[in-house]
């Protein structure tokens, strides 16, 4: 006999009145704790096999299998025979996992919609799922990722090196609860995937309008397209001419998370904090104020940039420094600030040149040929901008920066719902609510 695994998803001292205890937490009493063997078949695809007989078939992998979603842009195909292709072959409502994952990922599953527009197999990176009958196959997807992203899976996976495998029988033999009725399990699984389509749909929303403001950009920074009110030519000019680009503090980090009332210490940015051309300070280090000059504490509009890294790709990248929490900052010694003279250019403006495609060719040029990742402050300065008037550039920085505002008003509206939505899974998958 298989042995049973069991993963307690929910514990409480006491239980509630229409709840048992179970070995899967506290459930409603009419809830089946149960292995995922018995409301479904569970197979491990087939072994990838390149001089198998056969003719090639397409299959899909761990690569194309992401949470919630399938990814059919990279597609592979492998030799398989008629009766193996019919036994591995996919149909609509079959729900795939990763078979093996890094630990947290380990699990990651999506039901198959047939998507590939032809009949395709799976490669035993992957397990299937097909619900028996009385099973609703959705619900066996939202449950299923909701134990993928409670830990559930890596709990009971077996890691080797780096990867983690799920395995075919202990995933087979894994307990889980489940509702009494396939309508009960249909009314959570239609509750859920609301708000996962809301979620798709904001996500669409939010990418094309991040392609809008790139359209914009491309058009606003390079004259192409002109505001109403505005002509006149544009100027080619240094960045030295606008401002001037700070070295950082050279430090010792502070690891005592007590000197951050410290009035002996100031927070210090690093490339981490620079993330998405925005600066973030969820995690900093402390220096100690003695090493800080005063033109290096951080202004507000200053051009935060990473001057050095590993990586060439992030050497350049910028944030625009608005940080107001009442706290000091500066910044280490592999970054440096670009600080505008608002007399000369705007700030926003200026920033706005430092995410465009010219802006990281001229990065990508200066580091060419060059076994050392790193700008100096004069290589800042040197790079040239067509720029229009200071009232036109103040004009195109308010525009793209309602468009940012849009932007992150929409993100902020995603995440709330992401929030929405993990609330949900753990109140309706454990069986806290109940849908009537």
């Amino acid at each position: 006999m298989n042995r049973e695994v069991r993963f307690d998803m929910c514990s409480a001292t006491e239980i509630p009145s229409g709840y048992k205890r179970t070995d899967v937490g506290i459930v409603p009493v009419d809830w089946d704790p149960a292995p995922v063997g018995r409301k479904g078949e569970v197979l491990t695809g087939k072994a990838l096999a390149a001089s198998a007989p056969g003719q090639q078939r397409p299959y899909l992998r761990t690569k194309n299998v992401f949470d919630g979603r399938i990814d059919i842009d990279d597609v592979l195909t492998m030799p398989m025979t008629e009766a193996q292709f019919a036994q591995f072959a996919l149909r609509s409502g079959d729900v795939l996992l990763n078979e093996g994952q890094s630990l947290e990922l380990v699990g990651r599953c999506a039901m198959y919609r047939e998507e590939y527009p032809e009949p395709c197999a799976i490669q035993n990176q992957l397990l299937r799922f097909r619900a028996r009958p009385g099973v609703c196959g959705e619900f066996a997807s939202h449950l299923f990722r909701f134990s993928q992203q409670s830990g559930v899976f890596a709990r009971v996976a077996l890691q080797t090196t780096s990867i983690a495998h799920l395995g075919g029988k202990r995933f087979e033999n894994l307990i889980l609860a489940w509702p009494p009725t396939e309508a009960e399990q249909r009314a959570i699984a239609t509750a859920l995937s609301d708000v996962d389509a809301l979620l798709g749909g904001l996500d669409r929303l939010i990418a094309k309008k991040r392609d809008l403001k790139q359209a914009a950009m491309q058009q606003l920074l390079t004259g192409q397209t002109r505001l109403p009110g505005f002509s006149g030519d544009w100027e080619i000019k240094r960045l030295g001419a606008s401002g001037n680009c700070l070295r950082g503090v050279s430090y010792r980090g502070d690891s005592d998370l007590a000197a951050y009332d410290s009035p002996h210490t100031k927070r210090l940015l690093r490339s981490n904090n620079v993330q998405n051309a925005t600066i973030v300070t969820n995690e900093v280090q402390f220096v100690n104020a003695a090493r800080v000059a005063s033109r290096q504490l951080l202004e507000k509009d200053d051009i935060l940039i990473c001057m050095a890294n590993g990586s060439k790709a992030l050497v350049g990248k910028a944030g625009l420094f608005r940080v107001n929490d009442g706290h000091d900052y500066t910044f280490g010694a592999f970054m440096g600030c670009f600080r505008t003279n608002s007399a000369e250019a705007n700030p926003a403006f200026v920033f706005y040149l430092f995410l465009t495609a010219q802006y990281r060719d001229y990065i990508n040029n200066l580091l060419a040929g060059s076994s050392i990742n790193n700008l100096k402050p004069s290589s800042i300065e040197s790079l040239e901008f067509s720029m229009p008037s200071l009232p036109e550039q103040t004009a195109i920085a308010e525009t793209l920066s309602d468009m940012d505002a849009e932007l992150e008003a929409l993100e902020a509206r995603r995440d709330k719902t992401r929030a929405l939505k993990q609330a949900m899974m753990q109140e309706l998958l454990t069986g806290r609510t109940r849908l009537v």
